[in-house]
């Protein structure tokens, strides 16, 4: 008797569908993934899944092309096979049979109906070299994800060059957007048609990267963040990386990814298994669409990240490594009168750190410059009611550093000589057990010994060369990613409270294999709202706001130079996890009360701010950004509308504002916190200002604090803000406009 499975599978959910055709015992194929079907009887899908089978054209192999979710190579499939890999040349083309599949635990055959659920295809070769474990998500979310475990059943070591999960595209998705960037301006969008071949980023720097794809798109051409269908893939994995879409001469499109192995880093023994990283699907009509599967799938697992996050003081560019405790509590006595809710101190406090060349491993608090240990300001902020963050870079080391006298068979290297430094210093091998111990050991001293309630994680260089020294030099990354993410696990299981942010000079780990594990990212290095304000647009397709580290700095930029207004500094920051990065003692007084306004307006609305929808704006001028954050009931939402750099500040001809009950009225209108934007004229539709007079004087306008003024707004349905808009005022380059919309019931 024949027990080969014969499966249809159609789970629906989130206005999702996804088909999936394991018949005959081969491997599952996705038919369709993007809009949900309607209701569909079991002769309706067989149908379906019939239909779709494709002609066999000219030259080509004689058996109807079928792409599998890990594509094959003896099926005929011309393009980037799904596993690389071979025991010393022997078994290289794998040829695998499915001999179960699971639902949600429970073995399934024939054509099954579900809602979001997880599909397990249990599978081995033809020679019994390989066994396959290949699982298929639909998450409640709607986003979709796959991984697939490898294990070696032979006695042959069996060596894993690549193994890569891929989804199918539709003929009519034609255009491509991922990113790029680099340190200071992470995060940076690039388009351009999908072409015949192979559209593949891939990443070897040990990490995320400021340059990664980040997610990588393919769509209907000329898809924005309103409307488009749109099919994106997201590798969740904070090492050697890709992702790629691809289009062979068939005609058949896939978009993918998977972990770049580096050479022999995966080499398998009997019983030996390798477990690639969750590949993501996310489909949408529109990239707002695409993010928000992101969004609810971070919020879903989020409980101890709620929307109430703390407004943040990192010292960084206050005091950078001069620790002088009386400096740093009277800092702590400034954050506290202005509203700040958490005190981080940044880099500086541990071991011979006087300067970024020294003590990076060794991470004991300086009797040099801490006399008393942190417990004199730890003990102050929190008797200020302000919760404790300490700055770490656990997998870095400086060879002037007590660890590295003691164990430089740590450090990473791929031969006798040690790599190409960066930024004085190396990498320290957390796979070497004792190197994690060490680490683990004096973290978790530290957090025992001090109420430490954050810690800011920073990664400061790429793993060049990353190699055992231990063992020849052999390859790491993939182990050292692993061990990472164990860290991270157990720190928080002996601190359940503990919040932990990804750093990485800047934004370079922003990815959802740490964003599961940890609170929350720093966007990046350069805290300039200019340019912020493309970084914030543009992270949120993958990371929620209440995850993204946005502090208001000094007027004039560390990294920039730029001089920019307070507004515009404050008003770009509140859209994201609110921190301050500026030495408070330098600030006037008037700065310092027009900060505490900015503070209290953000933890006024930032259960709006952090827990509501993203919605960012489509507009035909690059120099405007506008965005906003809708609450989930429709009604209230906060708007921003941004110019940034040009000659000509004329305003956009309407301002448009989605996300919004289209049958609901709502009462809009600008907010101002202590002065209005440079350049401003408003449009008629603000209605009179509440103090015209002092509005047009020009002492008004020379002021460093100007008075309040305030406008009345009017009155408009959802529809007609999506639709048809309302008029934008004129005003200066590098200045913002927040709006505020209340439903009126």
């Amino acid at each position: 008797m024949d027990t080969t499975p014969d499966v249809i599978l159609h789970l629906a959910h989130a206005e999702v569908s996804l088909l999936v055709d394991a018949r005959h015992g081969r491997l599952p194929s996705i038919v369709h993934w993007g809009a949900r079907l309607g209701e569909l009887d079991d002769d309706a899908l067989r149908g379906l899944t019939d239909g779709s089978i494709p002609v066999v054209g000219s030259n080509n192999v004689d058996t109807p092309p079928r792409v599998a979710l890990l594509p094959e190579h003896h099926t005929g499939w011309t393009g980037r096979p799904g596993v690389a890999g071979s025991a010393s040349g022997r078994g290289w083309s794998p040829k695998f049979a499915v001999t179960g599949v699971e639902l949600d635990g429970s073995p399934v055959d024939g054509v099954v109906r579900h809602g979001a659920g997880a599909v397990v295809f249990h599978a081995v070769d033809d020679q019994g070299r390989l066994e396959l474990r290949l699982e298929l998500e639909l998450l409640p979310s709607g986003l979709v994800r796959s991984r697939a475990i490898l294990t070696n059943l032979q006695d042959a070591a069996y060596t894993v060059d690549d193994v890569s999960l891929c989804f199918p595209l539709p003929a009519e998705a034609t255009e491509v957007l991922d990113f790029t960037g680099q340190h200071n301006y992470e995060r940076f969008p690039q388009r351009g048609p999908l072409r015949a071949g192979i559209h593949l980023r891939e990443n070897r720097r040990g990490r995320t990267g400021a340059d990664s794809a980040y997610v990588l798109h393919v769509g209907v051409p000329g898809f924005g963040f309103a409307q488009g269908p749109v099919w994106a893939v997201h590798t969740a994995w904070s090492g050697n990386h890709h992702h790629y879409a691809e289009r062979v001469y068939t005609g058949e499109q896939v978009i993918g990814g998977g972990e770049v192995l580096l050479p022999g880093e995966i080499v398998l023994t009997r019983g030996e298994a390798y477990e690639t990283p969750w590949v993501f699907g996310s489909y949408g009509d529109g990239l707002d669409a695409v993010a928000h599967r992101f969004h609810a799938h971070l919020r879903a697992l989020g409980a101890h990240r709620p929307a109430d996050r703390p407004v943040t003081l990192n010292v960084w560019e206050a005091v950078y490594f001069r620790h002088d405790a009386a400096e740093l509590i009277a800092l702590a006595d400034q954050a506290a009168e202005i509203g700040i809710e958490r005190f981080v101190l940044d880099d500086g406090w541990f071991g011979d750190r006087r300067t970024d060349r020294a003590g990076l491993g060794d991470w004991v608090v300086s009797t040099d410059v801490w006399p008393d240990g942190l417990h004199p300001l730890v003990d102050h902020v929190r008797a200020k009611g302000m919760q404790f963050g300490l700055w770490f870079e656990p997998e870095m080391i400086n060879l002037d550093s007590d660890l590295a006298r003691r164990h430089p068979e740590w450090i990473m290297a791929a031969r006798d000589e040690l790599p190409v430094e960066s930024r004085a210093q190396h990498v320290l091998n957390l796979a070497a057990p004792g190197a994690y111990e060490h680490v683990k050991g004096q973290m978790l001293a530290l957090l025992d010994e001090y109420a430490i309630d954050y810690i800011k994680w920073d990664h400061n260089r790429d793993l060049t060369e990353a190699g055992d020294r231990e063992h020849g030099g052999r390859p790491v990354v993939h182990e050292q990613t692993r061990a990472f993410y164990r860290l991270l696990r157990e720190l928080k299981e002996a601190h359940p409270t503990l919040e932990i942010e990804s750093c990485s000079s800047g934004g370079g780990r922003v990815d959802l294999g740490v964003l599961e594990l940890t609170d929350r990212i720093w966007v990046s290095d350069n805290s300039d709202p200019h340019d912020r304000q493309s970084m914030m647009r543009w992270s949120t397709q993958l990371a929620p706001p209440e995850f993204l580290g946005a502090h208001i700095a000094s007027d004039r930029s560390h990294t920039t130079g730029r001089r920019l207004d307070l507004s515009f500094r404050a008003g770009t920051a509140i859209f994201g996890h609110l921190g301050i990065e500026w030495n408070l003692g330098e600030a006037t007084d008037a700065e310092l009360a027009l900060l505490a306004r900015w503070i209290d307006f953000h933890v006024r609305h930032r259960h709006l701010l952090l827990g509501g929808e993203v919605v960012r704006m489509d507009t035909t001028d690059p120099r405007v950004v506008v965005h906003g954050v809708v609450s989930p009931d429709r009604a209230e939402a906060l708007y921003s509308s941004a110019l940034l750099d040009t000659a000509h500040p004329e305003p956009a001809a309407r301002l448009k504002l989605r996300g919004l009950d289209p049958e609901r009225m709502y009462d809009l209108a600008p907010v101002f916190i202590g002065t209005l934007p440079s350049g401003l004229i408003p449009p008629v539709w603000w209605g009179e200002p509440s103090d015209a007079e002092i509005l047009a004087s020009q002492e008004y306008w020379d002021r460093a604090e100007r008075a309040d003024v305030s406008f009345p707004g009017a009155r408009f349905r959802g529809d007609v803000l999506a639709t048809v808009g309302v008029a934008a005022p004129r005003i200066h380059p590098d200045q913002a406009v927040i709006y505020h919309a209340v439903a009126v019931d």
